[in-house]
């Protein structure tokens, strides 16, 4: 979707900021005991604590802690060496305490900025405002009981991270490659495994338009809880026309909350959208303020992974990769260490064109993780390595794979087994070449008479004879002469 929408006597802006809820990779909850495991019995994960049980005193997560100045550092955003743990008050029947331990004027990471690839090739920096930690609320599930909602506190109290971006984002495109770059560097990190299905990242998203030039912001809307980098990009264009036509009738956007119906593919209201203050923050009276040694933050920088921007570069600079090919690999983490396997030694644009098309394309027919891939890093490798040294041709190559692809055999195995090594001996192939000339005299009479596309046929022929196996160079260069 394009960064602005056309209306009948003006032309508007999409302004977007997202709030993203991500589950910090803990073993156990922010502030006591209980395990984090997803899919255990409704209610079985619930310490007194995030039941809350009266006198419970909360116990700070050092990992989560942890998790998240990691996090930060990757975001390229400061790390405020004190912050302060602030209750946050609103009453729902799955948040049991009537108030989230949150932060708020004092949040443990400060601004920073990430890169986004945009799908006309360029690059843009979205700003991050802040970064805090918080409990997650349980969840309340409606459609067990026709006339009851049943409570699960199996996640209250987990750990999460709220990333507030800057509204810098403009456009379904900008939102969804924002989403999807910060769901990459947390799984790079290993701070939130970004499984949204399971509830794990969520996306609040906060639209508002402004006619093309203005300075000052319109009414925002909030989006709650998406939990798909597509439904994001749906939610996007469907508020971003429903609000074009509020505000081109006269009408005002009034500032709520809404959901994402992806049965209806709407938003729906679901609340007034309340501000700071209506949350009577105030600092939670059970919890020191949090104070870090700037060694340990150092001490952790020094240990963070290649994050996919600085791998991005380095396929670039390193391997000669496009910033498209390179962008595709790095996606994914498995995928970039898979790609790093097999160019080992191989030459790594090839690698990447097989890895990138051959093999991506055989696993997403049949709906196949690379992680289950039957062909490995190191023989993907190997059949690159065959290619090059005039082991097999391209051709032959396809079929050495497909057969790789449906047993997992090392491509040195299909080729000995089935007798496909690539002739380059001189004297094979000017044999087959003279008994496809002597089969031919009226198309060789036809070349030598002026004819010069008729020599594919004889390439075709030559190759055809030697079941695939002849080397091409070798085949054009012989046939050159003896014809």
């Amino acid at each position: 979707m394009s960064t602005v929408i056309q209306g009948e006597d003006a032309v508007w802006e999409i302004v977007i900021g997202m709030e993203v809820h991500a589950q910090v990779t803990a073993e156990s909850k922010l502030f006591s005991g209980a395990s984090t495991s997803f899919g255990a019995e409704p209610n079985s994960q619930v310490s007194f604590i995030d039941a809350g049980m009266p006198g419970m005193l909360p116990t700070l997560n050092r990992t989560a802690v942890t998790q998240a100045v990691r996090t930060g550092l990757g975001l390229n955003a400061a790390v405020n060496e004190v912050s302060v743990f602030a209750r946050k008050n609103y009453f729902y029947p799955d948040l049991p305490t009537g108030y989230q331990i949150s932060q708020y004027e004092h949040p443990i990471i400060g601004e920073g900025a990430i890169e986004i690839d945009l799908p006309d090739g360029k690059v843009k920096t979205i700003g991050i405002t802040r970064l805090h930690l918080e409990q997650d609320a349980g969840k309340s599930i409606h459609d067990m009981h026709p006339t009851k909602s049943y409570i699960d506190l199996n996640r209250a109290g987990c750990a999460l991270m709220e990333i507030v971006s800057e509204p810098d984002i403009r456009g379904a495109d900008e939102a969804t490659a924002y989403l999807s770059k910060l769901r990459m560097i947390l799984q790079y990190l290993g701070t939130c495994n970004g499984n949204m299905e399971e509830g794990s990242m969520r996306a609040d998203v906060n639209l508002s338009l402004r006619k093309l030039g203005e300075e000052k912001f319109g009414t925002r809307a909030e989006i709650k809880n998406v939990n798909s980098i597509k439904a994001v990009q749906q939610a996007i264009e469907y508020e971003a026309v429903r609000q074009l036509e509020i505000l081109e009738s006269g009408g005002e956007v009034v500032q709520e909350t809404r959901l994402w119906d992806p049965v209806k593919m709407e938003t729906r209201s679901m609340r007034s959208k309340e501000d700071a203050h209506d949350y009577r923050y105030f600092p939670d009276p059970d919890l020191l303020p949090l104070e870090l040694e700037s060694e340990w933050v150092n001490s952790l920088k020094e240990t963070l992974p290649e994050l996919p921007d600085q791998k991005k570069h380095r396929f670039m600079e390193e391997y000669g990769l496009s910033l498209y090919d390179s962008s595709v690999l790095i996606a994914e983490r498995s995928r970039a260490d898979y790609y790093e396997k097999a160019a080992d030694g191989q030459d790594p644009k090839l690698v990447a064109n097989w890895l990138l098309n051959e093999l991506l394309g055989a696993l997403n027919k049949e709906n196949i993780p690379l992680d289950d891939s039957k062909v490995s890093a190191e023989q993907l490798g190997e059949l690159v390595g065959l290619i090059n040294d005039n082991t097999i041709s391209g051709k032959i190559a396809k079929d050495v794979f497909a057969d790789m692809v449906a047993t997992g055999k090392s491509p040195s195995a299909i080729v000995e087994e089935k007798g496909l090594k690539q002739v380059t001996d001189t004297g094979a192939i000017e044999s087959i070449i003279d008994e496809v000339i002597a089969e031919n005299p009226d198309n060789v009479a036809a070349y030598r008479g002026g004819k010069d596309k008729l020599f594919g046929f004889f390439v075709g022929q030559v190759m055809k004879k030697s079941q695939g196996k002849a080397n091409p160079a070798m085949v054009n260069q012989i046939l050159k002469k003896k014809l």
